[in-house]
């Protein structure tokens, strides 16, 4: 043994001490309190509904956190994962995605649940794979546009775009099948972001909504859409035209947040959500727990954290080193975004019922684990930004 023995042994401690000051504790105590106030949000939501939790008042708030605790391993893995085995495992990750998607549609696979045949039912645990759809999109789309632009030192082409539009296409469509129009939507802002930063004339911008429009237009048309999604776009824009019925999720919603007021009525104490008349609090309308609970100013914090996230994220995609990094982040930043404006828009009546959780607030494994797992690639691509 030499004198530079200690020395070895000290270095991968110093490049791991290194590592760690480097990661964006920003976007990761974004990512913390959200969840934290998620927890309390869910736990408040269901400890008195014993038709859910079956008498163990901590059943989904354990179930919450733990995870969290799966999701914080994934996000670890993504983030430390060299970034050139990312690009390998991005096919893979798209691959799984699409025969999940497929298996969700077989009969007696697929389950149904609130309409929608979205989930694969495993004696442990459900599967939603349309919201890992959501990420395999990102790294397909950011794959495809980046290895061509990379290969050719060119900026991205009309066959360029047309072939990750493709790419995407595959997953929106096994999705409009389930059908899962909220998640459709989500994709179809991702689609927009991505296509927007690669470098392709304004004109494909137009292109891309005029085409969104017609096949919305199609889906009406030819039935793909169920009568209950056409009802909730109905209710949408006239709420009061049947409040027992299609509109009562919303007029619920709204009254338990204006219940709060500025303060709230305190954790555990709002008259709506501990009476339970507002259905799929924990998951879908956790939001108007925050507002009925803790107020305007509760409410404001967990607006003000998703911006918090989404401008690190933005941050993130601008520092980049390289095509593939800057169009993930853009493309997760336009997932969080749309997904969190639509959620806390639904329950406010600016927009229409869709069935999307709350990004890291509203219960659900699938959910976490997936946005876990992008806020751990925006990770990997700063911690690459800050590579010698």
């Amino acid at each position: 043994m030499s004198l530079l023995t200690p020395m070895r042994q000290l270095r991968p401690r110093a490049d791991r001490r290194s590592t760690l000051w480097q990661v964006d504790w920003v976007l990761a105590f974004g990512v913390l309190a959200l969840s934290a106030i998620g927890s309390l949000l869910i736990w408040s939501a269901t400890h008195q509904r014993t038709s859910l939790t079956e008498g163990n008042q901590y059943e989904f708030l354990v179930r919450h956190g733990l995870n969290f605790l799966i999701g914080l391993v994934l996000a670890v893995g993504a983030a430390v994962t060299d970034h050139r085995r990312v690009r390998l495992l991005a096919p893979v990750l798209y691959a799984a995605s699409v025969v999940g998607l497929i298996l969700v549609l077989v009969p007696g696979v697929g389950a149904v649940v609130n309409g929608s045949r979205s989930w694969i039912q495993l004696p442990w645990m459900s599967i939603q794979p349309s919201e890992f759809a959501k990420l395999a999109v990102i790294v397909g789309m950011a794959l495809l546009i980046a290895e061509k632009g990379e290969t050719n030192h060119r900026e991205a082409r009309t066959i360029d775009i047309a072939q990750a539009i493709a790419v995407a296409a595959v997953p929106v469509i096994l999705v409009m099948l389930q059908p899962d129009l909220g998640t459709v939507m989500v994709l179809g802002s991702i689609v927009f972001g991505i296509i927007a930063v690669s470098g392709v004339p304004k004109r494909w911008m137009l292109g891309i909504v005029t085409a969104a429009t017609v096949i919305a237009v199609l889906a009406i048309e030819l039935n793909v859409l169920k009568d209950y999604q056409l009802a909730r776009f109905t209710a949408f824009a006239d709420p009061s035209q049947d409040p027992q019925g299609i509109g009562y999720n919303v007029n619920q919603a709204r009254i338990a947040i204006g219940n709060g007021g500025v303060f709230g009525q305190g954790l555990f104490h709002g008259s709506q959500t501990q009476n339970a008349f507002v259905p799929e609090q924990h998951t879908d309308f956790v939001f108007t727990v925050a507002g009925e609970e803790l107020g305007l100013i509760g409410a404001g914090a967990i607006i003000c954290l998703f911006i918090l996230i989404l401008w690190r994220g933005l941050r993130i995609a601008v520092n980049a080193r390289d095509a593939f990094g800057r169009l993930i982040a853009t493309g997760v930043v336009c997932w969080f975004a749309f997904q969190a404006f639509e959620n806390i828009g639904m329950t406010l009546g600016i927009m229409p019922v869709t069935g999307l959780p709350l990004p890291f607030v509203s219960y659900g494994g699938s959910s976490m684990f997936a946005g876990l797992l992008a806020v751990g690639l925006l990770q990997n691509i700063h911690l690459r930004s800050h590579e010698v």
